[in-house]
């Protein structure tokens, strides 16, 4: 069963993101050849899911009795602010991973960031699955969970995201998404941009 995470899972939350995306192009892009790529890896992981925490945005997750197996984290695009602390983190995080991984990451939010929809909507940030879970159906559960929140929120009109691995656009399409635009990422590799409309 899908459930509603909280600050406190935090670093449950950052154990799977890091393990689902240890090899993603993404993070290899951000986080580049310096210093120890697991740690620098945990480091990007657990600044982008504290900065949800922060703004109360929505971190979703499925347990077995192993523990955290998948999680979902979800923002609503214009419609939260940023308290202080998330500056001073934002600030902290670069200083620790460096100018060249916060150009980067720029670079990336940049491309990815080229196509949207009119109107307010939500976005699912990641998701992703402990390599114990991969082909259970977590993925499926939290996509519907996610899709529901659309659903049950007035303002919504559907949920946007991004992948940067093709394989992923299929899976996608057959869940109800359609591209809005595919966009290089400097040399590095393709981000597409995706929207599944709230039927």
């Amino acid at each position: 069963m899908v459930e509603l995470l909280n600050i406190r899972d935090i670093p449950e939350i950052v154990s799977v993101l890091c393990e689902a995306f240890y090899a993603y192009p993404v993070m290899w892009f951000v986080i580049g050849q310096e210093g120890v790529y697991k740690t620098r890896l945990e480091r990007l992981v657990r600044f982008f899911v504290q900065i949800r925490a922060m703004r109360n945005e929505v971190l979703l997750g499925i347990r077995t009795p192993a523990g955290l197996d998948a999680v979902a984290v979800v923002s609503y695009p214009g419609r939260r602010t940023n308290p202080p602390e998330v500056v001073d983190l934002r600030e902290q995080t670069w200083a620790e991973l460096g100018t060249g991984a916060r150009a980067r990451y720029e670079a990336f939010s940049s491309a990815a960031a080229q196509f949207d929809v009119e109107g307010e909507h939500i976005h699912l940030n990641i998701i992703g699955a402990r390599d114990r879970a991969r082909g259970r159906g977590h993925g499926r559960k939290l996509l519907e969970a996610v899709h529901a929140l659309s659903l049950s929120d007035s303002l919504s009109s559907g949920v946007t995201l991004t992948t940067e691995t093709e394989a992923n656009v299929q899976l996608y399409r057959y869940f109800g998404y359609r591209i809005l635009g595919l966009a290089p990422v400097e040399s590095a590799f393709m981000t597409w941009s995706m929207y599944r409309p709230d039927p």
